[in-house]
């Protein structure tokens, strides 16, 4: 399920919507219920063509508030309706932006309630292009969404398939998803990440026994992949390094994937150089079997006894082979002790921070949403209580800025 950055604040986002006269239209119903759900304030204009497709009243229902769609449509409260929705907007999405609406916004025409509004809008805006193969691929409809980009309108990328005209290729509207990621994405101006490359590595490792059984732990990747994606959120170019999670991929980020603590070892001795913050986030089994099996292993009567052997320690190899200007993160989890183990293992593996995790606080540790730690640096420790992981990735990253600031001081 998408959620948004911090709940608290998306009361604060206004987010408009402008829907035009194609055949996706009716996805927008979907997306304006997604985003009253994630708790923004929605705004609706819809061209004439629009209410050709779906009656403004769906959105009417789904908003509580009224759909715009006349430019001299009188008001009581005497407020210049387009100049006012302009100012409130936090986001501007166009969505389905057909070939005309797209042709008119690329070269200022301010012909109608929704073209007036866009013009006059200045905060982020994004096209979501939706519509027939050969008018999407028209050198025109590219001339002008290049024009687009050139002013800094943000274009989504349409999905290719089945189109509602039986012709198959590019044109169809982004999931909801991707069109949700658009606007969270838009809506964190402040990219402080920019031009920084993040590596995180996220989930557990699987060891095998034999061709049926394997030896793994409880991690469920959360934790890394809120990392990766608040990152990416945050500007940087995110690479993440996934183990064998039941997560999916996220919008936006390079993804490697591994099943041992072996394979972890050795994607990160050969991308290690090319980052610059190192998030440790994978749960990587400390042992694996010394012999597997070559078939299954039969049931029978008394003990089984199998024999391990030590898996490389990919932290420390971090640790040890780190150059001066990158950023090292690991995570801890621990039954007892937990605040002595975690500083302990700062200190041996060369960590600049490293996240302890609080497993016995009840909605912490392994396969929720949320996460309750300590941060612990060779200069101090700071707890956080039980919050939504995406919130406690974001302090990471955050933490990591701030010791990259003091490193380059030094």
């Amino acid at each position: 399920m998408f959620t948004p950055f911090f709940m608290e604040d998306t009361m604060k986002k206004n987010i408009l919507l402008g829907i035009t006269g194609g055949i996706a239209a009716y996805k927008a119903a979907d997306l304006t219920s997604q985003l009253i759900k994630l708790g923004y304030d929605v705004d609706i204009i819809m061209t004439k063509n629009a209410t050709e497709f779906i009656a403004p009243l769906t959105f009417e229902s789904l908003t509580k508030k009224k759909v715009y769609l006349d430019t001299f449509e009188r008001t009581t409260d005497g407020e210049v309706k387009h100049i006012e929705l302009a100012k409130k907007a936090d986001v501007f999405m166009i969505v389905p932006a057909t070939a005309n609406i797209i042709a008119k916004v690329a070269h200022g025409i301010a012909d109608d309630m929704l073209t007036s509004t866009f013009l006059a809008a200045t905060c982020p805006k994004i096209i979501a292009p939706a519509m027939n193969t050969h008018m999407y691929e028209n050198p025109i409809t590219q001339d002008n969404l290049e024009r687009c980009r050139h002013f800094g309108m943000i274009l989504v990328e349409p999905g290719s398939g089945r189109l509602a005209c039986g012709d198959s290729g590019k044109g169809k509207l982004p999931s909801t998803e991707i069109l949700l990621d658009a606007i969270e994405f838009a809506l964190i101006t402040n990219k402080p990440l920019a031009g920084k490359k993040v590596l995180v590595s996220a989930g557990p490792t699987q060891e095998s026994i034999d061709p049926v059984r394997f030896i793994t732990n409880h991690s469920s990747g959360k934790m890394g992949y809120e990392i990766a994606k608040m990152a990416r959120l945050l500007g940087a170019e995110v690479t993440l390094l996934s183990g064998p999670v039941a997560l999916k991929e996220p919008i936006g980020i390079k993804m490697l994937y591994f099943t041992t603590a072996q394979e972890l070892f050795e994607l990160v001795k050969e991308i290690l150089p090319h980052y610059d913050y190192i998030i440790k986030a994978a749960a990587v089994g400390d042992y694996r079997c010394e012999d597997i099996q070559p078939h299954k292993i039969k049931k029978q009567n008394g003990q089984l006894t199998l024999t391990f052997t030590s898996n490389p320690d990919v932290l420390m190899y971090i640790g040890q082979h780190r150059l001066p200007h990158q950023v090292v993160c690991g995570f801890a989890m621990e039954t007892q002790n937990l605040i002595e183990n975690a500083a302990a293992k700062l200190s041996k593996k060369n960590c600049d921070l490293l996240v302890a995790n609080h497993l016995l606080t009840d909605g912490a540790g392994f396969q929720t949403d949320t996460n309750a730690a300590t941060i612990i640096t060779p200069q101090y420790q700071k707890e956080y209580e039980l919050m939504s992981k995406k919130e406690l990735a974001k302090i990471i990253l955050e933490t990591m800025l701030e010791i990259e600031k003091e490193k380059s001081l030094c």
